[in-house]
């Protein structure tokens, strides 16, 4: 079941407006919370243009989803920044990623990714609708980077994933008295599955998350990072 969100993670269109031109522009602001996943870089910095116009800092926090930023979507587009002083004759040199926002959303995930390498920008983004109905509280999303097709089997659900999608997990009901199910993710190689990770998780209904399956350097097999979100929409 694939999310019908605005997926960017194969995206890597800009528009090149500098934040100081940015109040000539059709400019709406949109609250995002962020999550940078980079094992090369874990430390990596980016910048956005709030909504008074200053060029500010994203307040990342490591494997957990950022504080609530307004910022605003420039022409239907989020741009982050790799530095706080912009170039507004150049200010493709200080993009560091940018992804397309649906028309009317007013609140946003974004799980920030490095590109290819060699790829300008040098980071590319996901972006989910944040809203209680886009996003509803005990669902998850998976977000699958790897080249191979991944299957998810959570307490009643069984899901395919396809390269480059996001699939929508609906919550887990058939758990145990401790809200426990078992889950565990699967890739295909050939025309055989083979585990990635099988483990016990807790399905609570003001609870959601964000898995991403991904490979990390040196990796025999791909693994699977969590966001765990228990804020109120």
């Amino acid at each position: 079941m694939i999310l019908k969100n605005s997926i960017c993670l194969l995206s890597l269109l800009w528009l090149p407006i500098a934040a100081q031109a940015q109040q000539n522009e059709t400019a709406t602001p949109v609250q995002i919370r962020a999550v940078l996943h980079d094992p090369i870089n874990p430390t990596a910095e980016f910048f956005l243009t709030d909504n008074t116009g200053a060029v500010v800092k994203l307040g990342l926090r490591p494997q957990d989803l950022s504080r609530p930023q307004v910022t605003v979507a420039v022409n239907g587009s989020l741009v982050l920044y790799n530095k706080a002083v912009i170039d507004p004759q150049k200010p493709d040199a200080n993009l560091a990623a940018s992804c397309k926002i649906p028309p009317n959303t007013k609140r946003g995930v974004v799980v920030i990714l490095p590109a290819p390498g060699g790829s300008k920008p040098s980071y590319r983004m996901v972006f989910l609708d944040d809203s209680a109905k886009a996003f509803p509280r005990g669902e998850s999303r998976i977000l699958t980077l790897i080249p191979l097709e991944v299957a998810i089997e959570a307490g009643e659900h069984k899901l395919p994933i396809h390269p480059g999608a996001i699939a929508n997990l609906p919550a887990v009901k058939k758990v145990n008295e401790y809200h426990m199910a078992q889950t565990n993710f699967y890739f295909k190689q050939g025309e055989v599955w083979t585990a990635i990770t099988e483990r016990q998780l807790q399905y609570l209904d003001d609870v959601r998350r964000i898995f991403i399956v991904h490979v990390t350097p040196g990796a025999l097999l791909p693994v699977v990072t969590t966001i765990i979100d228990t804020t109120t929409p």
